[in-house]
């Protein structure tokens, strides 16, 4: 797979096991030969065997040594899509810096990281980089600083390396809240009552990083943007 035998285009999805990251696996995987990312092969399992064909790629992308051996037989990728990332909610009185950290490691370097590592791999198939943003990336809303912050900078990463590296398509997709178990997360330290319908569907954003990598190549899709239609 990663070597290029097979006919079908090779994508890595980075927190392919659940939720959007295993939305956007079920949506690709007709088409592409795919490679799962996750924290550990124990948490691949579920999406491995829904999607027998794919290949597991268990790394924790902050272990940057791992991450780089890991990437190392990646040999031409086709479609790269960052979906791995951290929410991590506060106002700005209670955040410490060492949360700080925490979130721009997840959400910024790493991303980053695995980019550069990928380059080469990118160059070889003239390949397609979706970067999994958020409204946050858009506009910051007040407990929302850390989080806002990281996504304005990967939206900045992903404009820089759109200009640097003309031969490759990057995309920000931006969606509002999706119903996930992050999502129940964050929604229950606020304090309230979850309703799934008035989120995104992860199968809806699939949709959209599909139609961004489907676009023909005389189309440059840049960014993104979806709502959900019920008032959160």
């Amino acid at each position: 797979m990663t070597s290029g035998a097979s006919s079908k285009p090779t994508a890595l999805i980075t927190g392919a096991s659940r939720g959007l990251g295993a939305a956007i696996a079920r949506e690709l995987a007709p088409s592409h030969d795919l490679l799962l990312g996750a924290r550990s092969p124990q948490s691949l399992r579920g999406i491995l065997a829904e999607l027998p064909t794919a290949q597991g790629w268990p790394v924790e992308l902050t272990d940057y040594p791992a991450v780089a051996a890991a990437a190392e037989s990646i040999q031409r990728l086709d479609v790269l899509v960052h979906n791995a990332g951290i929410a991590d909610i506060g106002a700005i009185a209670d955040t410490a810096v060492e949360q700080w950290r925490k979130i721009m490691e997840a959400n910024v370097f790493a991303v980053a990281e695995l980019t550069r590592l990928l380059l080469p791999a990118l160059r070889a198939g003239a390949g397609h980089v979706v970067l999994i943003n958020s409204g946050a990336g858009l506009r910051a809303s007040a407990g929302w600083a850390a989080y806002a912050a990281s996504k304005f900078g990967l939206r900045a990463f992903g404009d820089a390396l759109r200009l640097e590296e003309p031969r490759l398509r990057v995309t920000s997709i931006h969606p509002g809240r999706i119903d996930t178990d992050m999502q129940r997360a964050i929604v229950a330290s606020e304090g309230r009552e979850y309703h799934a319908e008035q989120f995104l569907a992860p199968q809806t954003v699939a949709r959209a990083v599909r139609v961004a990598i489907d676009t023909p190549r005389d189309g440059h899709p840049t960014e993104i943007v979806l709502r959900p239609s019920a008032s959160v």
